[in-house]
């Protein structure tokens, strides 16, 4: 059976670069798209959902019911952010969102975009880290199926992407020579797409995804 698939952030550059491999992938069958703004792909596969408020989805639920995998694409970068801003748009609207979601699908693998060097212990001095760690911890004890917490560092756009931040054109462009030079820091967005699909349909010993696991299940 085909996985069906719900995928926020599909305006930002993870999103975009996750839904291009669903799109392509042969193990995925639908996928429900539910963004804020319209994301202007056209595919037979997407459906798209427009819903501005994901603290309350209460309106909606019964169209995200029946799906296998949730992939969490949607976030906000922390530069020019206090920590009360911060927290709301990261830990409280992300958690909001999972828990109605997992009331309605107990059975669905959730993933959820978090980042290298998030702090699980949520002490340490980084105010993004504790937050996106305290996200992390709070996610694994709700009632899916599963939930994996990935941590990318700096990933390579998919070719012809359109969500793409000038620092990451830029590392598109020497990703060859970053490769070489931090291997263990480095992915592509198509890896990234790869091993949420397959950790939806093959699970992972660990609900921590790092950068190494995340290309040996992309390799799956």
């Amino acid at each position: 059976m085909k996985l069906n698939v719900i995928i926020t952030g599909a305006t930002g550059m993870v999103g975009e670069g996750v839904l291009q491999e669903c799109i392509k992938n042969e193990q995925v069958g639908k996928i429900l798209l539910v963004n804020r703004k319209p994301s202007g792909v056209s595919d037979p596969k997407v459906t798209e959902l427009l819903h501005r408020d994901f603290n309350d989805i209460s309106s909606v639920i019964d169209k995200l019911t029946g799906y296998d995998a949730c992939y969490f694409c949607a976030g906000v970068s922390s530069i020019g952010l206090k920590e009360e801003a911060y927290y709301a748009l990261t830990y409280t609207l992300t958690l909001n969102f999972a828990k109605q979601l997992a009331a309605a699908n107990p059975g669905m693998t959730f993933c959820y975009v978090s980042g290298a060097g998030t702090d699980s212990t949520e002490k340490g001095r980084l105010m993004w880290a504790r937050v996106k760690g305290k996200t992390e911890n709070a996610l694994v004890k709700l009632p899916f199926k599963a939930v994996y917490n990935f941590r990318p560092a700096f990933m390579k756009p998919t070719k012809g992407a359109k969500n793409v931040k000038g620092g990451y054109t830029l590392l598109a462009a020497i990703y060859p020579i970053v490769k070489l030079l931090a291997p263990r820091y480095v992915l592509t967005l198509e890896q990234v797409g790869k091993a949420m699909i397959n950790v939806s349909v093959s699970g992972y010993h660990s609900t921590t995804v790092e950068v190494k696991d995340i290309a040996v299940l992309a390799t799956r």
